[in-house]
């Protein structure tokens, strides 16, 4: 089965691709392609489409508008975790719990926000939670205790999950190959922007005014984004079906997904290497500031290696997948982080902290990450049009599953310097890991007897 779309580049998919292709009894397997007509429908879904409702430009900056509203949500706020133990009269640990807060809310409902735009569409959903992370940015803002702001934190993850959900999804259900790899790319470099250049516009916010103005920042950009999706977005599901929300039409889409080799290799892939940034994001100003010496002000600069290097990382992989596949820049992305986790593993461990030994390491990272993106973004959510929201949440929630349980992991450890040096090398190379093993695992399928 190849996955065509009118006026859509679409080359010839990995082979394990279209093994997974031709063996797969997953009922979503269809021959439809992403931009099918509406009109053609799984049973009891109701028309809601039309064929490619947004250009790709559009859909490019809406999609990266929304899937930076999570890591910005997160990221702005991180220089003010050191501040906030003295404002509230607290605890680092228990500062440290509102970001914890923050994960569990964005991921957990990353199961539930996908499977809603599959029932009720991408636009009418995307508004409701965006309601949802405007009110309680407002509740964040004007916290008088450390437990207001842990619920206000939980409700904004809650709120802020429809981007990454819906992101990916209204790119499946109008574009595949080249084209979806494209936007992927655009995506991917919001997606991992975010939490680089939030802590530096949250510190210069901190030095300036204070962390109250942080929230005020977050509002604006919640705000503006309303605004575009509202006027903006259109509705891209052509296959809207409310018996999606049923709970056992729920759990045996997640179950078809969870048993696909081929979409959990790319998925375990994007969620452990875009989960290190979240770990990072989480440990890095307990190193930089309180290790390595650094103002709130010089740690938000500072992490602009981090940015550049994923900025430099997708230009160059956007003009070399002019001339190549996505998929062919993928050995040299996996590569480049086996590389980046062995230097953070050495240089933490046998120097001194410093600057750039924390830093140097995390930006071959993250340009290696950007080689990688576009690729196994658009692998993972190949085969599944009718659950291509319930396929993008559970990807979603891997990310930011593995950023929580990355970040209490290190939480547990209690030193950020020792967590700095296990935990982020350690996802990396399982991420790569589980990657290279499930590709072996395709391959056998792919040639097993009567497999075309």
């Amino acid at each position: 089965m190849t996955d065509t779309t009118a006026g859509t580049a679409t080359p010839a998919q990995p082979s394990a691709l279209q093994a997974h292709s031709a063996t797969s009894a997953a009922p979503d397997m269809s021959s439809s392609p992403a931009s099918a007509p509406a009109m053609t429908l799984a049973a009891g879904g109701t028309p809601a489409a039309a064929s490619n409702p947004m250009t790709e430009l559009r859909t490019a900056a809406l999609g990266a508008a929304l899937v930076a509203i999570g890591p910005i949500t997160m990221a702005l706020y991180t220089p003010a975790m050191p501040v906030l133990a003295d404002v509230f009269g607290t605890s680092q640990s228990m500062v440290k719990l509102t970001l914890t807060a923050y994960f569990a809310g964005f991921a957990l409902t990353q199961l539930v926000c996908g499977p809603l735009t599959d029932a009720f569409g991408r636009r009418p959903v995307t508004i409701a939670f965006l309601v949802l992370y405007l009110a309680s940015t407002i509740v964040a803002t004007y916290a008088p205790t450390i437990e207001w702001m842990l619920v206000a934190r939980t409700l904004q993850g809650i709120g802020a999950s429809v981007g990454v959900a819906v992101s990916r999804a209204i790119v499946r259900d109008q574009f595949t190959g080249q084209t979806s790899a494209r936007i992927m790319n655009t995506i991917a470099m919001m997606l991992a922007i975010g939490p680089a250049i939030a802590p530096t516009i949250g510190g210069v916010t901190l030095e300036l005014f204070g962390w109250r103005e942080i929230f005020w920042a977050m509002l604006v950009y919640g705000l503006v984004l309303s605004a575009a999706t509202i006027f903006g977005l259109k509705e891209t599901n052509a296959y809207i079906d409310r018996a999606n929300l049923r709970p056992r039409t729920l759990l045996r889409n997640y179950a078809t997904l969870l048993a696909s080799p081929l979409y959990m290799q790319s998925s375990l892939l994007v969620g452990l290497s875009i989960g290190t940034i979240y770990t990072l994001a989480s440990v890095l100003p307990f190193v930089l500031i309180d290790r390595v010496g650094l103002t709130a002000t010089q740690f938000g600069f500072g992490m602009m290696i981090q940015s550049g290097s994923f900025i430099s990382g997708t230009i160059v992989t956007g003009r070399m997948m002019r001339r190549m596949d996505a998929e062919r820049l993928l050995p040299f992305g996996m590569g480049g982080m086996v590389v980046a986790g062995l230097a953070m593993l050495c240089a933490l461990s046998l120097l001194p902290p410093s600057f750039l030994g924390t830093m140097l390491p995390v930006g071959v990272f993250a340009f290696s990450l950007a080689m990688s993106l576009p690729a196994v973004s658009t692998a993972a959510l190949q085969g599944f049009p009718r659950m291509a929201g319930a396929a993008s949440a559970l990807m979603g929630f891997l990310q930011f599953g593995a950023g929580l349980l990355g970040s209490l992991v290190i939480a547990a450890i209690g030193d950020p310097l020792t967590g700095i040096v296990l935990v982020p090398p350690a996802m990396l190379f399982s991420g790569v890991g589980a990657y290279l093993w499930l590709g072996r695992v395709n391959a056998r399928r792919a040639a097993a007897p009567g497999v075309a």
